[in-house]
């Protein structure tokens, strides 16, 4: 299905001919009127049936509550473990093991095609499940040469899908919404090429301090939120400024020192840009991004789970 978004607002008016034909589509509005009339407009243009209010939508359910939006895939993960054979697999408390090491092994291969449909359904599951984004972008790294090892970390990962396939995102309701990005690297973490990890994935380049990773780190943690900013300004969305970010490392608040000492020219660049923002020191012990860019132990990965509004709705109260 192609991904469009059109935003209709007292400025712009939408062009219906330019509507592609879809299977399904969502529509959301604070304006109920206005949805009344669009819906009637699409009526007569377009042969369509309204299903309503959302609650499936390629393979994301949807529940409402006094909370907020909760969004999961629960029946997707139960049909994954139920397709390959583990619906009754045992259980684990996290996706991947404190200190875990996946390399490149010369244990026995397996089925390629098996291996990349698994972990590519897995990919897909992340969009919801947060949680397992990190192992997910462990395992993805071998889609084209992996093992019998590497094929029980997949496995790790259903097992601890088991113990809650319907765990998913609670976007709660509140009355202000604030922008705050929290930017972590696990340093040197691949055996195989040396490269840190940041944003749950490796980054492009092997650096040569944890300064300077994390440093790169922040950088890419302003582009992120300079882009969501033109986000939600498309989307008429207000928030509380200015945009917060969030290090644990006290030696990258000094950008003076930064500028002259680290990587100059990309240095100056953000040295330029966070004069606009709030650049704080976090502890470590509450970085919430370690969840993407380490194993964790299962009582530590569980706090962060939480923060991140990872939810189990169907879990007995």
């Amino acid at each position: 299905m192609k991904r469009t978004r059109y935003v209709d607002s007292k400025r712009h008016c939408m062009d219906l001919n330019s509507l592609p034909k879809h299977d399904d589509m969502i529509v959301t509005s604070d304006d109920e009127t206005g949805k009344l009339t669009l819906r009637e407009i699409l009526a007569i243009q377009f042969e369509m049936k309204e299903l309503r209010k959302l609650r499936y939508f390629l393979g994301i359910e949807v529940a409402y509550s006094k909370q907020g939006i909760f969004i999961s895939k629960r029946k997707y993960v139960l049909d994954l473990l139920k397709e390959i054979g583990k619906l009754g697999c045992k259980t684990l408390g996290v996706p991947i093991e404190k200190n875990h090491r996946i390399e490149c092994e010369e244990s026995p291969t397996i089925e390629k095609s098996q291996y990349q449909r698994l972990v590519g359904k897995l990919i897909y599951l992340s969009h919801t499940r947060l949680d397992i984004a990190y192992a997910i972008s462990m395992v993805s790294q071998f889609m084209h040469d992996h093992r019998e090892r590497h094929l029980q970390e997949v496995e790790s990962i259903l097992y601890y899908l088991k113990a809650g396939p319907g765990k998913g995102l609670l976007f709660r309701k509140e009355g202000t919404l604030s922008m705050e990005i929290y930017k972590d690297v696990d340093y040197a973490r691949s055996v195989v090429d040396r490269r840190s990890t940041f944003g749950s994935k490796k980054q492009n380049v092997v650096t040569r301090s944890l300064e300077e990773a994390k440093f790169r780190a922040m950088t890419h943690g302003i582009y992120e939120g300079l882009w969501m900013e033109i986000i939600l300004d498309d989307l008429k969305v207000k928030y509380e400024g200015p945009i917060k970010l969030f290090c644990d490392t006290t030696q990258l608040l000094v950008l003076p020192i930064i500028q002259s000492n680290m990587i100059g020219q990309s240095t100056k660049r953000l040295t330029d840009t966070s004069f606009k923002r709030i650049t704080a020191h976090v502890s470590t012990k509450l970085q919430v991004v370690n969840v993407f860019t380490k194993g964790l132990p299962t009582t530590r990965f569980q706090e962060l789970d939480d923060k991140l509004g990872m939810i189990d709705i169907h879990l007995p109260t």
